[in-house]
């Protein structure tokens, strides 16, 4: 599956969209609910929650694994997609559309700047 261009990924596997209010939209990639295996439980931050960049902000578990959540930009967090209590296999089934997990009002837009273009995450995924 390619890597969707209109999003930044980090390289613990998170991807970052800036939505047109400003707020950027963040949940993990493709080949990270593929490396994990089928979703069972998502952990999210309450609304409210002040990340820094690089910070975990929640857990992913699977039939494999647990594996925390980072945000790749700091931020607040202003939205939490509270669909995926009763239904983390959408994590699975369309990762970088229903299955996302946090809108951020980013700190400083700019940091999305510095996360891996869809070409650059591509090479990093091999």
């Amino acid at each position: 599956m390619p890597v969707p261009s209109d999003c930044k990924y980090a390289k613990s596997h998170e991807w970052a969209k800036r939505l047109p209010d400003g707020a950027v939209l963040v949940g993990i990639t493709d080949y990270a609910q593929h490396s994990l295996g089928d979703i069972t439980y998502v952990q999210l931050p309450k609304v409210g929650a002040v990340l820094a960049a690089g910070e975990s902000f929640g857990v992913v578990e699977s039939v494999k694994a647990a594996s925390d959540l980072y945000a790749p930009v700091a931020g607040t967090v202003v939205e939490v997609n509270e669909a995926l209590n009763a239904a983390p296999e959408t994590v699975n089934t369309d990762p970088q559309g229903g299955g996302w997990m946090i809108k951020l009002q980013p700190a400083n837009a700019a940091e999305l700047d510095g996360l891996l273009s869809a070409d650059a995450y591509q090479t990093l995924i091999g």
